[in-house]
């Protein structure tokens, strides 16, 4: 029993060191963590003017203290504002860098729309004149659906040119046919007749395929910037458990109540911490991955000869050949569609108009797409640069919080803080996610609890890869116009007054959702910090002390 006593009065003089740190018996005076203490703004009344004993302590280690049951419990919410704070400023720097690529890209993008819908407009009018000014509107209305299609309005983009274009052969139709007198309905017959007719050849198919390419990748692709964006902000806002606190205030604070303030962190101590605190945020990262993978994918095709620029620019073209192909064939054009719709009622004027259309020439696009093309390809690299950037994110927090507080230089292994005092760190290392924290030494985690927030926000990386794998094929994406509730939250990338009006886009879940199986009540896991190597000498001091008392 002698010989225990000693070998626990040892461990008592390992677990306990006065303030200082120096290893005598004598009670220190707590002039430093008070110092401390009032600078951080908390008031002085109850703080020790020198150590006492730490029965009290319900999560630093039980020794000499300068620590009241008041002061850990402030300095552990303390130590959780700031941690949450510094993960809110980690989302913010990536929220920023998501919302710069995002008004480049978007911003660029409707520029390339107006130059389109201007070059359309100078061009149409001097190669149409009056009938260009009469039917102007058709044209300003494509444009406007596919602005609109662009910012998430539900458009049906499909129905938007296949309407573009009935609408154009009717306007066409009377114009070449101007002697005769015809009806509504009459039109109505002709516009019917355009799939089997083709009176404006293979442009209307190509020009489809090309646009509804283009613009299902470009929306998706800028909401895809935008679905990151407000995961982030979510994921930031999500409260850390008590069982963190607890762990932060361990390797923090408690250090400061011993007497040890200048005592850093072990860097695999620090490790494990983080990690058991983000072990949610870490399991984002293969979803998190697999969307910007596939984001980079969309991007890559933005750029080259059947690229963004040249799409967009080339619509007022294709449209002018389009009509010119049907003016030069009016005459077959006309005979099958009077087989179709029955033969006219003449009433009009006496020039047939096509003439008048043809004689003009065709229409060619004055813009310069090697500028738009280069800006493009650097927009393009930007952005493949900060989304393979953004890829780790998730998963190296804990290292990116951890570089800057934790113990280095020479003998560093062997001086720094690992919860219980200055001394080595042993426990090993645990890997990213809810799952690998099972035997987490310092944070107490039941992994069958995974945090909801973060599991819907996993689900929205998924919905948004999947709506960006299918823009990769040319299939539609079925977002939906909520502009009217943009006062919510906000989104994740627009940060400024100006993205208020841009409507916020909802993308309904069409997966099955995912079930986390749970454990039966008796077969859960919990790693505690209970079952490491430093919790020993608690238990051994608490021995002694009822030995003692005996």
């Amino acid at each position: 029993m002698d010989s225990f006593i000693i070998a626990a009065l040892a461990v008592c003089s390992l677990t306990a060191p006065a303030y200082g740190d120096k290893g005598t018996s004598k009670a220190r005076s707590c002039s430093d963590i008070r110092q401390f203490y009032s600078g951080k703004g908390f008031t002085l009344d109850g703080v020790p003017q020198s150590e006492i004993s730490g029965e009290h302590l319900r999560i630093c280690p039980q020794g000499y203290t300068c620590c009241t049951s008041d002061m850990e419990d402030t300095l552990a919410m303390l130590s959780r504002r700031e941690m949450e704070g510094l993960l809110k400023d980690a989302g913010r720097s990536l929220q920023t860098s998501l919302n710069g690529q995002y008004k480049a890209f978007d911003g660029y993008f409707l520029e390339l729309l107006n130059r389109s819908a201007i070059s359309l407009q100078e061009n149409f009018h001097q190669t149409f004149g009056l009938l260009y000014y009469e039917n102007a509107q058709i044209f300003s209305e494509l444009y406007t659906d596919l602005r609109n299609y662009y910012r998430g309005s539900n458009v049906n983009l499909e129905e938007v040119l296949n309407e573009f274009w009935a609408r154009l052969l009717e306007k066409l139709f009377n114009q070449a046919n101007k002697q005769y007198s015809i009806s509504e309905d009459y039109l109505e017959c002709v516009s019917k007749q355009i799939e089997t007719l083709r009176p404006f050849g293979e442009t209307p198919r190509m020009m489809k395929t090309m646009v509804t390419r283009t613009f299902v990748a470009t929306r998706s692709f800028v909401q895809g910037l935008v679905v990151s964006g407000e995961v982030v902000r979510k994921v930031s806002q999500v409260q850390l458990s008590q069982e963190c606190m607890r762990a932060m205030m361990t390797m923090t604070y408690c250090p400061h109540c011993r007497g040890m303030a200048s005592a850093r962190p072990c860097a695999n101590y620090c490790s494990n911490v983080m990690k058991g605190c983000l072990a949610n945020q870490a399991d984002l990262n293969t979803e998190w991955r697999h969307l910007a993978e596939t984001m980079m994918q969309v991007a890559g095709r933005f750029d080259g000869t059947s690229g963004v620029d040249s799409v967009v620019l080339s619509i007022p073209t294709r449209i002018s050949e389009a009509m010119f192909t049907m003016m030069d064939n009016i005459e077959p054009i006309n005979t099958k569609l009077f087989q179709a719709c029955g033969n006219l009622r003449e009433g009009g004027t006496s020039s047939t108009g096509a003439d008048d259309i043809v004689k003009n020439g065709k229409v060619t696009v004055e813009d310069r797409l090697g500028t738009s093309t280069n800006k493009m390809e650097k927009l393009v690299s930007d952005v493949t640069m900060r989304l393979r950037e953004m890829q780790p994110y998730w998963v190296s927090l804990p290292s990116v919080l951890c570089s800057d507080r934790v113990a280095t230089g020479t003998g560093a292994e062997d001086k720094c803080w690992n919860g219980m005092s200055r001394a080595r760190y042993f426990p090993e290392v645990m890997g990213d996610g809810l799952a690998s924290q099972i035997n987490n030494p310092e944070v107490e985690i039941d992994i069958t609890k995974p945090d909801m927030t973060i599991r819907q926000q996993i689900m929205q990386l998924k919905i948004m890869t999947h709506r960006l794998k299918n823009a990769l094929n040319g299939q539609d994406v079925d977002f939906q116009d909520t502009s009217d509730d943009v006062s919510g939250s906000g989104s994740g990338v627009c940060a400024d007054d100006g993205c208020s009006r841009n409507p916020r886009l909802i993308f309904p879940v069409t997966q099955r959702p995912v079930n986390y199986p749970y454990l039966p009540e008796n077969e859960k896991v919990k790693a505690s910090a209970n079952q490491n190597l430093p919790g020993i000498p608690i238990y051994l001091l608490s021995l002694l002390m009822l030995l003692l008392r005996r």
